[in-house]
Order: C-alpha cells, then sequence, then structure tokens
C-alpha cells in the first residue's frame, strides 16, 4: 500500500519526515498544496527527438559521462525541470538533495511538488508535456509510460556496471520494462519490521527472535506466562480496510517461495491460489488465528482502526500485546509521550525458510527520464549516486537504495537501523497489492482478507479462489 492510498497517515508523515527550511538558492519550487491545472501542449513529447550528440564530449572522470561533464561546467545555464510528488517539508529535503548538484554544475533545476501528482503527471504525459524528470511510486505506471514510448531508455547511455554495483538486482529489476532500464530508485521504504516494548520486553526477559521458529515460541511463552497477548494486529481503515493483511501474506511468500513465485503471482503468471500461495496463509494463520495470541481476536482485528492498533503494547499496567509488525511510520500514532527508539524499538521480521535469505518487503519512489539531454541525463546520474541522496539523508526521514550510502551517514533513529536492514537484504520486492491491477491490489485482495478474518482463518481456499475469479481478463 503507498501512501497516496492513506491519505491520513501520509499527511501525518510529510509533516513529521519534514526539515522545514527555505527553498536552497538556486532552485525553483513550486511545492504545490493542491494540483495545479496545466494546459496540455499540442507539440509531440520531446522524447521523440534524436538522443544529444555526444561525439565531440571530453573525456569524463568517474563512473558517470554527463554528471562529471557537468561538473566541469559544460552545461551551465541550461535548466531542468522535475516534478515530484514531495511538497512543503519533504519538497524541501529534496531540494537540500539537488541544491550540490546545482553549485557544482551551474545547471538551474526547477522542482514542483504536487499533491495530485500522479493525475496531473499524467494529463502532462498524455498531453505532450512532460517534466524532464519525475517520480514514480508505482512500477505498473512506469511500464505502461515505457510501453507507450514515453519514457527515455536509459540502458542505452547509463553506467549499467556503476548501478549494479551500487544497487541489489531487484531495484533494477523493479525500473526495467522488456529488459530495458527506464527508472533509477531514489527513496525506499521498508515493510518487513516488527516494533515491541523495549524496557518491558527487557524486565521480562524476552529476547528479540531471530527465525520464524523463536517468534512463535516467543509469542507461546507470553500466552504461557499470562503477560496479555502477544501480538497487536488491525486491519480496518475506512476504504482501504484490509491493506495490512495484503502485506504480511506478501511477507512471509517471500519467506516461504522463491522470489521468483512472488513476481509470478504478482504478474498473474501463476494463479492467485497457487498452492505456494495458500502456504504462506497457512503460515500467516499460525500467528493471526492461535488462540490468545491476537489482541482481541478476529473481531478485534477488523474493527480496530489500523492508527490504534499498537495501542495496548503502551498501557499503564504493562503491555497488552507486545509486537507489532508495521512501517516505520507508525511511531506518530503512538500515545503521547512514547518515543521511539527508547519507548519501543523494532526488529527484522525473521526468515522462515533459511534458503529463501533475508528478504525486505518494501516501497520506493524511482525517478525516470522523459526528455532527452545531456543536462538531464547529468541529473539522472547525479540521483543515481550516493551523493545524490546525502542531503535528504542529513535532513531525516529518508532511506536510500543506493548500497554505497555510507551508513554513518544516517545519524538518526529509525533511519540507521532501517538503512542497516535494508543494505543486509537478499531481495527486495514492492509490495504486491500495489503492482496488481488495481481492482485486485485494491480491491477483491483487501476485501478478500476481511473476509478470513470475519472467518477466523477458515474457508482459505474459497476466498483465494474468489480473488483469482477478480482478476481481469484483458
Amino acid at each position: 500500500m503507498t501512501r497516496r492510498t492513506i491519505t491520513a497517515l501520509t499527511m501525518v508523515l510529510a509533516l513529521t519526515l519534514a526539515a522545514c527550511g527555505d527553498v536552497p538558492a538556486g532552485t525553483t519550487s513550486t511545492a504545490a498544496g493542491a494540483a495545479e491545472t496545466t494546459t496540455p501542449a499540442t507539440e509531440a513529447p520531446a522524447t521523440t527527438e534524436s538522443a544529444p550528440d555526444t561525439s565531440a564530449a571530453p573525456a569524463a572522470e568517474g563512473p558517470y559521462e554527463h554528471l562529471a561533464r557537468a561538473q566541469a561546467g559544460e552545461f551551465a545555464g541550461s535548466s531542468v525541470e522535475v516534478m515530484a510528488q514531495w511538497i512543503e517539508g519533504e519538497a524541501a529535503n529534496f531540494e537540500a538533495t539537488l541544491q550540490p548538484f546545482i553549485d557544482a554544475t551551474g545547471i538551474e533545476v526547477n522542482y514542483e511538488g504536487i499533491t495530485d501528482y500522479e493525475t496531473v503527471l499524467s494529463t502532462r504525459v498524455d498531453g505532450g508535456n512532460p517534466p524532464d524528470i519525475g517520480q514514480i511510486a508505482q512500477p505498473g505506471l512506469m511500464r505502461t509510460f515505457a510501453s507507450e514510448g514515453k519514457l527515455v531508455n536509459l540502458s542505452e547511455w547509463f553506467n549499467l556496471d556503476q548501478l549494479s554495483t551500487d544497487y541489489i538486482q531487484s531495484f533494477i529489476d523493479l525500473g526495467s520494462f522488456e529488459g530495458d532500464l527506464y527508472g533509477v530508485f531514489f527513496k525506499g521504504d521498508l515493510k518487513s519490521i516488527v516494533w515491541y516494548p523495549v524496557e518491558a520486553f527487557d524486565a521480562a526477559g524476552y529476547a528479540v527472535p531471530t527465525t520464524w521458529d523463536e517468534m512463535v515460541a516467543l509469542s507461546d511463552q507470553i500466552v504461557a506466562d499470562g503477560n496479555g497477548n502477544p501480538w497487536c494486529i488491525s486491519i480496518e481503515h475506512g476504504d482501504a480496510t484490509g491493506w495490512v493483511a495484503t502485506d504480511w501474506m506478501e511477507d512471509i511468500l517471500l519467506r516461504t517461495a522463491p522470489p521468483e513465485v512472488y513476481d509470478q503471482w504478482v504478474s498473474h503468471d501463476i494463479t492467485f491460489n497457487d498452492p505456494e500461495v495458500l502456504e504462506a496463509a497457512e503460515y500467516m494463520g499460525q500467528i493471526w488465528f492461535s488462540p490468545d495470541y491476537v489482541y482481541g481476536g478476529s473481531t478485534a482485528i477488523n474493527a480496530t482502526f489500523v492508527g490504534d492498533t499498537q495501542t495496548p503494547m503502551f498501557a499503564d499496567g504493562g503491555p497488552g500485546c507486545w509486537m507489532h509488525k508495521q512501517a516505520a511510520w507508525i511511531p506518530e500514532f503512538w500515545p503521547e509521550g512514547t518515543e521511539a527508539g527508547v519507548d519501543s524499538s523494532f526488529f527484522y521480521f525473521p526468515p522462515i525458510e533459511a534458503e529463501f535469505g533475508s528478504p525486505v518487503l518494501g516501497a520506493g519512489d524511482q525517478m525516470v527520464m522523459f526528455n532527452d539531454r545531456p543536462e538531464v541525463r547529468a541529473l539522472m546520474e547525479f540521483l543515481a549516486t550516493a551523493e545524490g541522496a546525502q542531503g535528504w539523508i542529513e535532513a531525516g526521514g529518508f532511506v536510500s537504495p543506493n548500497q554505497s550510502v555510507p551508513l554513518d551517514w544516517y545519524s538518526t533513529y529509525p533511519n540507521d537501523a532501517l538503512a542497516e536492514i535494508l543494505n543486509s537484504a537478499d531481495v527486495f520486492r514492492f509490495d504486491a497489492s500495489d503492482t496488481m491491477p488495481a481492482e485486485v491490489g485494491a480491491r477483491t485482495f483487501w476485501d478478500g482478507m476481511v473476509e478470513w478474518v470475519s472467518a477466523n482463518g477458515e474457508g482459505t481456499e474459497a476466498i483465494l479462489q474468489q480473488i483469482e475469479d477478480s482478476w481481469p481478463t484483458s
């Protein structure tokens, strides 16, 4: 599930992760609180133009040719237009990371942040007036633009050897379409973490589990000790109710089957109710439907708002529940006076089958290129470097998928711990429900999980078959 899908969480997270400040000199920004109305151009998209002539380019220093040429002043005085969803504080953070590029190259970067971003971007692209560079959160949208010939094929000039050094293959695959690279991932978000109350955990003598079996054993121990319920779980979120359950199933599937099976499930090359998916549901049921495991049981799972899930973990008389699987934004919904990293921490959602390593489920933002000019190439290359993320990392609230970023750049919690998990990942996979057709990933999959919880985990095959039957035929 993306932040745009969960609007309430978006607003809180944007304000919390923001580093307020003036727009850096040299950067023009329109970080709008509402979408602007753009009159589509009648000219053909710039992607149809010939690639820039590089035959007379001087020898470049460093792994990225156009960036080196830009830093030598070759493109000074030119400009690049960038559009993304980041507004207010996040816009300031993004501009902070652009400023070193502006200072080093003399290239003006005009950044525009928009709330109804995907709608405005699609309108501009369809109208032949795209920005030079755009941010895309959903790989499916990138593939749509690429299939329509709207994006620049980065494979034709990008230093793919350097990219392969800096990024795990999963991120390169997510930025590719039909074997060619069209997007470079700039920002990552992790879902594969479990929160717990540190002081109470230590006082009870509980140890952080490192395997699924250890996590189940810890759950049994908490029940046996009479210390309330091991798990805080709920999925109620208005029109989006059910998405928490889809995250669980996706994370478990990555731990019980090869990543290729996950990919085949997302692309519908195997059925939604494939035996591997059914097995993941069985593992999920061990936690969700075991007696006394979940605070309030199945009824509370469906009835409790996502933002209130973990409240019993901080009860005055001691935790009513002890573990809560949720992404890094959830502390914004904790009771007043609790502090992440002090009153709570998180551990990596542990592996199930050792042969599948340490996978990470998450989401992220890739940068794509609509117009092909040397200065645009230079900025795309800069955003693929560790230095291209440094400004936002230092501002906080940011994790880069670039594994060459030094861990000591992450000086604030929880970003330092999140970066360590991401850097240790064997496999990264994007949220499946965000990548599936919307009528499945953002509707029947969610609804099916609500029905499954209502049935206390019964009728799994029939429910997954209903979701399978809803998959669009064209």
